[in-house]
């Protein structure tokens, strides 16, 4: 069912104005996005039209955006992704931590993501990596999926990323080594050496010139002024925290898919949008995670969702360790052996889009709403023409 309100309501009701406004200010992977989003599901974009089988009856089924910010488009992505990890899950306790940074470096982060969010993954699992390979901890190669997110609750930026990691190592002989039981890595340690190799990474980058200050942090610039921004910062405590391990297979699953695939907002979170101003539900965490209600001008709204816009072709989701994509399959049979459980059963082939969406979502989008019958393909619907007002905005899958 259609949420009552969505966010690319919000973008077509004020995103003229607020493009108007904001000028050079937004970036033109944002403004993409918020064409995207706002062709989403419409004619703009085309479609195909479907006929049942039995009673006739035809619909028209407008194609999606599939741009990765957009709050329609990722559930599809969302089920596929979690069948492709089902086949990889081992018979072990796993562990949910995650990885956060100061607001100091948040800010610099605003202004270089690329290179900050990279940093952020590479810190986080080079931490993880080398605590785990110290036979004072655990002794063996760990694996992890850690996935980005820039947001709070609120949609102000605070990025970090989640890690779910399997509780244990392989070690160089092939055999398994299992982690204490309901304890992954001391979390004091991981945030100490996180960050050190955080700071490191960020002080070769300033070096090499990779760096870029504006505004209020123009400053930062000169490298004694940096030299002292780093200063404070190894100063402060930074935040790693780990949360209790997670049970079965499914609850591993159910796990990851809170944090795969989300973006900065969903609609289900939205309230209103009556005279300029944007209502929504957000999760007060300090107050014992009880449910509260913000109220945004729409322009404030639009700017904290599209603070959250990725560069292009940045990997939000990335996988290290014995998870790695490269070495992923050999390694985790060696784990299976020396575990000895059975290799997974492969993935079955669907027909087609219709058959993969009811394989992955136990939903099916091909019966009748009229009789039940089946609903099979009678023609394409064109693209808008390029001649209306808005332009087609160019997709980004990634």
């Amino acid at each position: 069912m259609r949420p009552r309100l969505e966010v690319a309501d919000i973008f077509r009701r004020h995103g003229d104005a607020f493009r108007a406004g904001q000028g050079d200010r937004l970036s033109d992977a944002q403004r993409r996005v918020m064409a995207a989003i706002e062709a989403c599901r419409t004619a703009a974009l085309g479609g195909h039209v479907e006929q049942c089988e039995d009673c006739g009856e035809i619909r028209v089924a407008y194609n999606s955006c599939r741009d990765r910010h957009c709050p329609k488009c990722q559930g599809l992505a969302r089920a596929q992704w979690l069948a492709d990890r089902r086949a990889e899950l081992l018979p072990v306790p796993y562990f949910h931590v995650v990885f956060t940074m100061p607001a100091a470096i948040a800010a610099t982060a605003l202004q270089n993501k690329a290179l900050i969010y990279d940093i952020l993954f590479k810190a986080a699992a080079e931490t993880i990596h080398v605590i785990g390979a110290d036979p004072k901890h655990l002794g063996g190669e760990t694996g992890m999926i850690a996935i980005l997110h820039t947001w709070g609750q609120t949609l102000a930026h605070h990025p970090h990323v989640h890690c779910i990691v399997p509780g244990g190592g392989l070690e160089p002989d092939g055999r398994w080594v299992a982690c204490r039981p309901n304890f992954f890595l001391p979390v004091h340690v991981l945030s100490r050496l996180y960050r050190r190799l955080f700071l490191e990474r960020l002080q070769a980058a300033f070096d090499a010139g990779d760096v870029k200050f504006f505004g209020d942090l123009a400053p930062l610039r000169e490298p004694a002024a940096f030299a002292k921004h780093l200063a404070r910062l190894r100063r402060v405590n930074w935040v790693v925290y780990a949360k209790r391990p997670c049970g079965g297979a499914q609850q591993v699953l159910d796990y990851l898919g809170r944090y795969t695939h989300r973006v900065a907002i969903a609609n289900g979170r939205l309230l209103d949008c009556e005279n300029g101003r944007v209502h929504f539900r957000w999760k007060d965490y300090r107050a014992r995670n009880k449910s509260k209600a913000m109220t945004l001008d729409a322009d404030e709204f639009m700017r904290r969702f599209l603070l959250h816009v990725l560069p292009k072709g940045f990997r939000r989701i990335r996988h290290f360790g014995f998870l790695a994509n490269a070495c992923r399959a050999g390694k985790l049979a060696r784990i299976r052996a020396a575990l000895d459980v059975p290799e997974p059963a492969p993935i079955a082939e669907a027909a087609d889009h219709r058959e993969r969406y009811a394989m992955l979502t136990g939903q099916r989008i091909d019966l009748c709403p009229c009789c039940g019958g089946r609903m099979i393909d009678a023609g394409s619907w064109p693209r808008r023409s390029s001649t209306t007002h808005r332009p087609t905005p160019r997709c980004d899958s990634s």
